[in-house]
């Protein structure tokens, strides 16, 4: 009898045992869409592209309305996420350069608190950051055109004693075009909607059907994922977030400060954690918060190098505000620059220091056939499809959302906005401060031609990276919220 009694204590205390060590941490999984903008997703209102599996994310969750990244610009977007950090704080303020050694990346917190951390897909912020993920799956043929086809070996052969953080990576919707065989039905000319920025003529059409084959890649894949979930029984408690890093690679839209380059679709579904379905977000977020978001759900602590904040309250109480302020840098891409800007939810003032030059997009939307369009017609645009093509620029901007929410009409220097500009140079002035930014006298410059695309004697020669003469890398100051 004695014998059995402490034969029960001792399974007694295995099984209490294994019940404490269950970790009831939510899953991340982060999708992060190459080149898309948030007017391209059916949830944000587009009727003509098909996305229901991302729709249906936002239905059991929440549509964020206002997300900002911190750059329209590939790498440097992808590099703040990965920090929560501002592109010039990163050491990493330009297109292909790399984060450095010394930084914090958010899913290495994650790892270091025991879950499992991979990375499958485009891999654009350095070899620094191999450090963060458990597991990088970062081949091209084994990740597929898009970038998607290891999402679903990946969660079934995870260690299954683990929470998980995925960051998934696709390559669509990067020029060049991979998706147009990838359905039965893929996209007509005569399926799209073509946005005011651009010609609608049939060059303009064929290309953006292409582009919605991309994004609809994604959204099918999306739902394999879902099911995937079902399937292993960890759907209820898997955080899943769909965004972009910039927008869509066309003239008027990547690489631009404007909302149409910075605004991006950032939706999120967790049926545990999210009770109040289905609803939008207006807050102002940037994308510089996700990284504290994400470790605050998951109990990890938030580094002090993080600039971003978390909006983990967004998720109980989606009609509450957050930001004040969104503050947003376009440094080289291909091309020479250096543009500020600061939004709130009425206004937009940018600061262009390089207004010499237009901004047409990166090579790659320069030379599509899109604007191809735009610069053999330059006698038939709209002054809002002309605008990308403007050389010489004007050096400030300032936008009223309440009156013009496309921001076709700048209206700096006019006296009814006077105090309004006042305030918003006076916050970007005082962020820039705070945060360690500057401007080089010897920045970056084109590496290709601005009207054929075609390679220049300065390429491959880099400048003088923002920040760096003030040391702004070891900058932690947060700037105005």
């Amino acid at each position: 009898m004695k014998k059995l009694l402490i034969i029960g204590a001792l399974l007694s205390c295995v099984f209490s045992s294994c019940k404490e060590q269950v970790d009831d941490r939510p899953n991340i999984i982060f999708i992060l869409g190459d080149d898309i903008s948030q007017e391209d997703i059916g949830c944000y209102g587009n009727t003509h592209i098909r996305t229901p599996h991302i729709d249906a994310l936002a239905k059991e969750g929440l549509r964020f309305t206002n997300m900002y990244v911190t750059s329209s610009s590939c790498s440097p977007s992808r590099t703040s996420i990965l920090t929560g950090r501002y592109p010039h704080n990163t050491g990493a303020a330009e297109l292909h350069s790399e984060l450095p050694a010394g930084l914090t990346y958010f899913p290495e917190l994650l790892k270091a608190t025991g879950y499992y951390t991979a990375l499958a897909g485009k891999w654009h912020e350095g070899s620094e950051t191999r450090r963060a993920y458990d597991t990088l799956l970062v081949d091209k043929q084994q990740n597929g055109e898009g970038g998607e086809e290891q999402w679903i070996k990946l969660l079934q052969q995870r260690p299954k004693n683990k929470p998980f953080m995925f960051w998934l990576a696709t390559y669509d919707a990067h020029r060049e075009w991979s998706a147009d065989r990838a359905f039965a039905t893929p996209y007509r000319p005569e399926d799209v909607r073509v946005p005011a920025t651009l010609l609608d003529n049939a060059e303009t059409r064929r290309d953006l059907a292409s582009y919605y084959n991309e994004i609809s890649r994604i959204d099918d894949y999306i739902g394999k994922l879902r099911e995937e979930l079902t399937k292993q029984g960890i759907a209820e408690n898997t955080i899943i977030i769909f965004t972009a890093d910039n927008a869509r690679p066309f003239p008027g839209s990547k690489t631009r400060l404007l909302d149409r380059g910075t605004k991006e679709p950032f939706v999120v579904s967790w049926p545990k954690g999210i009770k109040q379905r289905a609803q939008d977000v207006e807050a102002l977020v940037s994308s510089i918060d996700i990284g504290p978001t994400l470790l605050h759900l998951a109990g990890a602590e938030i580094g002090e190098s993080f600039q971003g904040k978390s909006f983990h309250t967004l998720f109980q109480k989606p009609d509450a505000d957050f930001r004040t302020y969104i503050f947003t840098e376009h440094n080289w891409h291909d091309y020479e620059a250096y543009e500020r800007a600061v939004r709130t939810k009425d206004f937009l003032y940018i600061v262009n220091e390089r207004p010499q030059f237009d901004n047409g997009g990166p090579i790659d939307a320069n030379q599509s056939p899109s604007a191809k369009a735009l610069k053999d017609n330059r006698k038939i645009l709209t002054p809002y499809q002309a605008e990308a093509l403007q050389q010489p620029r004007v050096r400030e901007e300032f936008f009223d959302h309440t009156k013009d929410p496309l921001q076709e009409r700048n209206v700096f220097g006019e006296r009814e906005y006077a105090k309004d500009i006042d305030h918003l140079k006076q916050v970007l002035q005082q962020w820039q401060e705070e945060t360690g930014d500057n401007l080089p006298t010897n920045l970056t410059p084109d590496w290709y031609d601005r009207s054929s695309g075609l390679a220049l004697p300065t390429k491959d020669k880099r400048g003088e990276m923002p920040g760096a003469a003030r040391k702004a890398v070891e900058i932690n100051a947060k700037g105005p919220f």
